[in-house]
C-alpha cells in the first residue's frame, strides 16, 4: 500500500487528474446506466401494462353489451332454436372480436380469452398454464390480478389474468345442470360446462400483449441516450483536459523550468505572468524571491571587495 502511495504520488499531475477523472466518468456511468435502464424498463412495463389493460376494459365492455342488450333478444328464440345461437352469449362475443381484432397486422399478436377450467366450448378450455392461475386465484381468493411474461411461439407476451367469478344467476341457466340449460345448447355442445356455482371462481380472464418490439425499442433507446452520455463525458474530459494543460500545467511547467534555470546561475530568467490568478500570485512571489537574491548577491559581493 505504501508503494502503491508513493508511485501514485511520483506519477504527474495530468496523469493523475486523469486518471480521478476516468474513475469519476466510470462511476458515473455504471450508476447513470442502472438508473437510466431502470426507468426505461419501468416506462415500457407501464406501457405494455395500459395496453393489456385497455383490452381488457374493452372485452369487458362488450361482454356487458353482450349480457344486458343481446342477450335478451336472443333468449327467447334458444328454446326453439334446432342450432344454439352462440351470439347470445357473452364469452362468444369477446372471443368473436379478439380473433377479428388479431386479424389486423398491427394487432396479430393481441389476444384476449376466457381461460375456463369446465368449458362448454371447447375453444374456451385453459391451458395447462392458465389452469394455473385458475388454480392460483381458487388458492387465493382475494387476490384480483396477476401480471407477467409468458413464454409463446410467437415471442415473449405480457400477460394480465383477473378471476371469472360467478356473481349474477343468469350465467348458471347454461352452466347449472344439463336440466335447466336450453336443449339447443345440449344438441350442440353436449353435456359440457355444467357444475357451475355462483361465487365459483371457474376461469380467468386473460390478455396477452406482445412485448418484444416494446423491450426492443426501450434498449434502443437506452444504447442511444448512453451513446450521447458517453459522448458528452469524453468531451467534458477532453476540455477539462485542454483547461488544465494550457491554464495550469503550461505554466508551471514555466516556473519551474524557470526556478531550475536561476538555481543553476542564471538569474537572467525571470517569471513573466499576465494572469493575476493563484499560479500568477506565485510566479509573483518567485519574481520576488529572484530580485531579492539578486539584491543579496549584490551586497555580498560588495561586501567581498
Amino acid at each position: 500500500m505504501v508503494k502503491l502511495n508513493t508511485r501514485f504520488q511520483n506519477i504527474k499531475i495530468n496523469a493523475k487528474f486523469n486518471t480521478l477523472l476516468i474513475l469519476a466518468f466510470l462511476v458515473g456511468i455504471i450508476l447513470s446506466g442502472l438508473t437510466l435502464s431502470n426507468i426505461l424498463y419501468q416506462r415500457a412495463q407501464y406501457e405494455i401494462s395500459i395496453q393489456a389493460e385497455l383490452l381488457m376494459q374493452t372485452m369487458n365492455s362488450l361482454r356487458f353489451y353482450t349480457q344486458d342488450h343481446v342477450n335478451p333478444l336472443l333468449k327467447p328464440k334458444l328454446e326453439t332454436a334446432s342450432e344454439f345461437i352462440p351470439e347470445a352469449i357473452p364469452t362468444f362475443s369477446v372471443r368473436e372480436v379478439s380473433h377479428y381484432l388479431s386479424k389486423n397486422a398491427e394487432y396479430k399478436d393481441f389476444h384476449y380469452k376466457d381461460a375456463t377450467l369446465n368449458p362448454t366450448n371447447p375453444k374456451d378450455q385453459a391451458d395447462d398454464f392458465e389452469t394455473r392461475l385458475v388454480e392460483d386465484f381458487k388458492s387465493q381468493p382475494q387476490r384480483q390480478e396477476i401480471t407477467g411474461f409468458r413464454s409463446t411461439p410467437n415471442g415473449t407476451k405480457f400477460y394480465t389474468a383477473r378471476p371469472f367469478v360467478i356473481k349474477q344467476k343468469q350465467c348458471l341457466e347454461c352452466h347449472s345442470s344439463p336440466d335447466v340449460a336450453p336443449k339447443s345448447l345440449l344438441a350442440t355442445y353436449g353435456e359440457r360446462g355444467f357444475g357451475w356455482k355462483l361465487n365459483d371462481i371457474v376461469a380467468t380472464q386473460i390478455v396477452y400483449v406482445p412485448s418484444e418490439e416494446v423491450f426492443y425499442n426501450t434498449r434502443r433507446a437506452f444504447f442511444k441516450i448512453m451513446s450521447v452520455v458517453i459522448g458528452i463525458f469524453i468531451a467534458v474530459i477532453l476540455l477539462i483536459n485542454f483547461l488544465l494543460k494550457k491554464v495550469v500545467i503550461v505554466r508551471i511547467k514555466n516556473i519551474a523550468n524557470t526556478a531550475n534555470a536561476i538555481s543553476t546561475g542564471d538569474m537572467s530568467s525571470n517569471f513573466q505572468e499576465d494572469s493575476k490568478d493563484e499560479i500568477g500570485l506565485l510566479a509573483i512571489a518567485f519574481e520576488r524571491m529572484r530580485t531579492s537574491l539578486l539584491i543579496a548577491m549584490d551586497l555580498l559581493n560588495q561586501m567581498q571587495r
